[in-house]
């Protein structure tokens, strides 16, 4: 289980007013009931709704800190900055958790990823494909792209320990995003969409990072607004990104 002061929770914003307040509070209440001391860095990526005066209303009693880009510039840009604030400040044997803004992650989960990374793995994917998972309010066509996803990749990347290659839900030893970060240096994160996930999994495989996922709860059905997914243009630069990669550069 993680140390007082050693748990950062990553996540990256864009237009989430309706979400983050209840997201706050359903984190809070988890990691209360665990006794957790957790910090939150919140990546306000460009937001032009309420987002920031939302944030701003929690500050006095929540553990935040704020990243703010002035405009949007996508999920891998977001998830990028809050990484590497999370690791400046980040003890050795620390924990950073990435996570969705728009409450379809469980927060309950984190405990059970904790323990997994106590019992000696350095990265826990919340995983849709592992027994006990449930998808709620997911349409059809989301469910087939991520088992069409999770074929092709275990195919072409076979990881032990994964099955789930694009669930941005996971747990990081930041031990680990240490040794992938000064690996790669400014190309750990060369994507600006969906797929910086699957790189940066592809990425830590690389330096040698063990493995495992827990079973996820995605609950579609308690967003609010519309998806920042573009389906076809994800699948198009996904497929761009495994060409990349299964040829070696």
């Amino acid at each position: 289980m993680a140390q007082a002061g050693a748990l950062t929770i990553v996540l990256p914003i864009f237009n989430e007013e309706l979400n983050l307040g209840p997201l706050f509070d359903r984190i809070d209440a988890a990691l209360k009931k665990e006794s957790l001391v957790y910090r939150i860095v919140a990546v306000d990526d460009g937001s032009t709704d309420r987002t920031a005066a939302v944030i701003e209303s929690y500050m006095d009693h929540a553990p935040l800190q704020v990243v703010r880009h002035p405009v949007n510039q996508g999920l891998g840009v977001a998830i990028r900055s809050g990484l590497m604030e999370a690791l400046r400040t980040a003890p050795a044997d620390g924990i950073i958790v990435t996570m969705d803004a728009d409450e379809s992650h469980t927060p309950a989960l984190i405990a059970r990823m904790l323990e997994a990374i106590g019992d000696g793995y350095d990265v826990v994917i919340a995983s849709r494909f592992q027994p006990g998972s449930e998808t709620i309010g997911v349409p059809l066509h989301r469910r087939l792209l991520s088992v069409a996803a999770s074929v092709v990749f275990r195919l072409l990347f076979p990881t032990p320990g994964v099955r789930d290659f694009t669930c941005g839900y996971r747990a990081y030893r930041a031990s680990a995003l240490a040794t992938a970060s000064k690996a790669y240096g400014d190309s750990l994160f060369e994507f600006e969409g969906f797929q910086c996930m699957v790189d940066l999994l592809l990425k830590l495989r690389a330096t040698g990072a063990r493995f495992t996922e827990a079973p996820s709860v995605l609950r579609y059905d308690l967003k609010q607004g519309q998806s920042k997914m573009r389906i076809v243009r994800t699948a198009t630069r996904t497929l761009h990104l495994l060409i990349k990669r299964r040829l070696g550069f």
